[in-house]
């Protein structure tokens, strides 16, 4: 609800009236659905899913696109807020977060039900952001309240109750169990935990190879032993975007990869990193995803330098398949930080090198923007249409 919320935020006379409530995609059903309201999940509609399918199950539904910019403003506003309300915060995503309370008990004098009871209310008064929190002793026991928490509510599961808590799930629902694996325990007639408890160590170990057999038997009686990190390090950055149209023409095609190629190359110069690695993922007209990714000897920041490795492997991608294209995204990983030394020009060929020149440049027109807007400073190319 995340999403949704931001959206009735930023928009209180347009999306902030509305009940029903698609965020992301498009009214004319193109692209997919990042986040329903609850009443629009009464009519079996999931983030995920085709906006066009959710429009189809709930067809009074308003369609409203995701305000990155809000979205990326209260996540910072939550987590400022949870700061100061726990020794360690750790980002999971821009609207999941992990707390280390470990120590606090004597500090806050309180049971970890009312001190989780106070975080929701301090941060839904600062931030205007209503969360659920689930508790345990480890993340996963914590991830899986935190679902059943759901809507605005707290959950904590005591310490010794964590085996008995995992067992009233599905296997589907452990954190790490995605739909492959899921059906792949089907077929052995595992669906809920309680199937798989019984099954011995060494029976999932020769079914599902030592590491995974292991992994599940520990996860499935809520041993988790993964740490709250503060500051873990991001990932990746990207940007795609679903056309309300599919795109045929080269020329059209890879303008909006510029596009794409901008914006992510602007959220990592905000994040102060630099990248190694540029990925570029294609969606035709008939659902078929692609993608295709170079990794650079020495990471790089603008978009020029991004612009050039995406092209070449969007070139590549076309030239295997044409087909009109439905959705367009550009991947950015290998993160470096900004200060990282780098030697750069010294094998011609090599990758697109980025002079110091270059990279203040792309700094100057970051600045330009932040103050007269995200489309005050363009490439040409992109104002060709």
């Amino acid at each position: 609800m995340f999403f949704v919320q931001v959206a009735r935020l930023e928009d209180p006379e347009g999306a902030g009236r509305q009940s029903l409530l698609l965020v992301g995609g498009s009214p004319s059903g193109r692209g997919v659905v990042t986040s329903a309201s609850y009443e629009c999940r009464a009519f079996g509609v999931r983030s995920g899913m085709p906006t066009a399918q959710a429009l189809r199950l709930c067809p009074k539904a308003t369609v409203v696109p995701v305000s990155r910019a809000g979205c990326s403003r209260k996540s910072r506003a939550i987590n400022d807020t949870l700061q100061q309300l726990a020794p360690v915060v750790q980002a999971a995503s821009i609207d999941e977060f992990y707390l280390d309370l470990s120590g606090t008990e004597r500090l806050f004098a309180e049971d970890l039900t009312t001190t989780a009871r106070r975080i929701r209310e301090r941060v839904l008064a600062e931030t205007e952001i209503s969360v659920s929190i689930g508790g345990g002793t480890g993340r996963v026991v914590a991830k899986l309240a935190v679902r059943r928490a759901k809507p605005a509510g707290v959950l904590i599961v005591p310490p010794g109750e964590e085996e008995l808590f995992v067992r009233s799930h599905e296997l589907r629902d452990l954190p790490g169990v995605g739909p492959a694996f899921a059906e792949e325990l089907k077929r052995r007639g595992l669906v809920r935990v309680e199937d798989a408890l019984r099954v011995e160590r060494s029976w999932l170990r020769a079914w599902l190879g030592e590491g995974r057999g292991d992994w599940l038997w520990h996860r499935m009686r809520g041993i988790d032993s993964s740490a709250v990190v503060a500051g873990e390090p991001r990932k990746s950055v990207s940007s795609e975007r679903t056309f309300s149209r599919d795109l045929n023409e080269d020329q059209a095609v890879e303008r909006e990869l510029l596009r794409l190629c901008v914006s992510a190359s602007a959220g990592l110069r905000d994040a102060d990193l630099r990248a190694r690695t540029v990925t570029v993922k294609l969606r035709d007209s008939d659902f078929t995803t692609r993608t295709s990714a170079h990794t650079l000897p020495d990471p790089v920041e603008t978009d020029h330098a991004v612009f050039a490795v995406a092209l070449s492997l969007l070139r590549e991608l076309r030239e295997k398949r044409r087909a009109p294209v439905r959705l367009l995204g550009v991947g950015l990983s290998g993160l470096v930080d900004r200060d990282a030394p780098s030697q750069l020009g010294l094998f011609p060929g090599a990758g697109p090198a980025e002079s110091d020149r270059d990279r203040t440049l792309a700094r100057v027109v970051d600045d330009l923007r932040e103050r007269f807007g995200r489309g005050a400073v363009l490439p040409g190319r992109v104002l060709e249409e």
